[in-house]
């Protein structure tokens, strides 16, 4: 029974950004659900059982995701196509890490790139979070304060369950204002099977997709380092790095083929395994097989799809705002910032990544390198191989000297 327990309390911490992901980009949630039990059994397969991990959406594809379904027209199997790419570049990179060792690869990203990365991802995603919210400013705020509110004030582990309870604060808000309309739930069937979808492949879609990848390398060491700490082991050593990405990188490619959002490792797991000070692996299967079973279940899928906008809003700003801070917090605690190379290394990741993705969204002009016919390399996959290679140039210096500084602790972006 307290295996149980301790896995239910699992699934509740993953579970609201890994069902924000599909609402904010129009993938089915149950099956991201499903995706994301399925993708955690399969890491724990290639990482020989010994990593406490769970899998849910990523953060880091949904601009990307939005920005090839306004190119198709809503059709997200293209995006599908993008993501099963970038599954498979994960596992060209695993393959990659394995023949050359993780130090020689991970030293391409120092703090002055993966926590100017972070703050980018989480600063892209901040302006849908507002629109979203524009909707019912009050019930966002409503939703946005209490989730603060509790994540300041709560203790012990309900400050894991903030997601949730601003969720649900928010529904019940939204039922006074007269906006959330759940009559849909009373008309869906008990046990449905998710709504998987058959990839289709555009260059186009991948040229946009794929590159993220860069981003999302980033967030997976930080997410491997931290829960190495956590537990008390060398997760980059045993079972290694290789095979911690081959992981990501298969579940990633299988959420793609059945339809469902990039997969990727998630922080708010780990957090809760440094609260419960329980480290067994066979908690987060049995948490996997759980959500393989609630995505199965029709009335929730519909029930969370009947969120009101405006609800999603506000827990949206709060976890892209907490994305931003874990950002700034990676550069602040490798005091990286103290070197004026790497101050110009993050002011240009900065510049590129937030003014291509902020001058696409509000003025609808797509700004960066032309790759293929009606294709760019652009927004957050442009600033993070500049970043790459600006950081190269300006610290080739001491560059084979550099060791590789942790990353630090990193939220899903999720």
């Amino acid at each position: 029974m307290k295996k149980i327990i301790l896995s239910i309390q699992h699934l509740l911490a993953m579970f609201g950004a890994t069902v924000l992901v599909p609402l904010l980009t129009g993938f089915d949630p149950s099956v991201a659900i499903f995706c994301a039990g399925v993708g955690t059994l399969l890491f724990h397969k290639c990482t020989d059982f010994k990593v406490p991990v769970f899998l849910g959406s990523s953060f880091a594809f949904i601009s990307a995701i939005n920005q090839v379904s306004n190119v198709f027209n809503g059709d997200l199997r293209y995006a599908q196509g993008g993501i099963i790419v970038a599954g498979l570049i994960y596992i060209i990179m695993s393959i990659i890490v394995k023949v050359v060792g993780p130090e020689k690869v991970t030293k391409y990203f120092p703090p002055q790139v993966t926590g100017a990365m972070i703050m980018v991802i989480g600063l892209n995603l901040i302006p849908t979070a507002v629109d979203m919210a524009m909707n019912n400013i009050i019930v966002a705020l409503i939703t946005l304060s209490v989730a603060v509110g509790i994540n300041k004030f709560g203790k012990g582990s309900i400050r894991q369950f903030s997601v949730i309870i601003a969720i649900f604060i928010g529904i019940l808000t939204s039922k006074f204002a007269g906006i959330a309309d759940f009559s849909a739930v009373s008309q869906a069937s008990y046990f449905e099977i998710p709504n998987f979808s058959v990839p289709k492949f555009s260059l186009q879609a991948v040229v946009i997709i794929a590159p993220v990848v860069l981003a999302v390398f980033m967030e997976h060491v930080g997410d491997i380092t931290t829960n190495g700490a956590v537990v008390g082991k060398n997760f980059l050593q045993n079972p290694g790095l290789h095979k911690t990405l081959l992981g990501d990188g298969i579940a990633t490619l299988f959420a793609g083929i059945i339809g469902g959002p990039a997969n990727t490792t998630y922080g708010e797991n780990t957090a809760l395994l440094a609260i419960t000070k329980n480290y067994d692996p066979k908690l987060l299967r049995l948490t996997a097989i759980f959500a393989i079973v609630i995505s199965c279940v029709g009335k929730f899928g519909v029930a969370l799809q009947c969120i009101p906008s405006a609800v999603m809003g506000g827990i949206s700003i709060y976890l892209f705002s907490m994305i931003t801070f874990i950002g700034v917090k990676t550069i602040r605690d490798s005091k990286c910032y103290k070197e004026s190379g790497n101050l110009s290394v993050m002011i240009i990741i900065l510049a590129i990544g937030l003014t291509t993705c902020y001058i696409k969204h509000f003025a609808g002009i797509e700004i960066g390198i032309p790759i293929a016919t009606n294709a760019k390399l652009t927004g957050l996959s442009l600033a993070a191989l500049v970043g790459i290679i600006i950081n190269r140039l300006i610290n080739h210096n001491n560059f084979r000297k550099e060791e590789v500084a942790p990353i630090g602790e990193i939220a899903s972006t999720e």
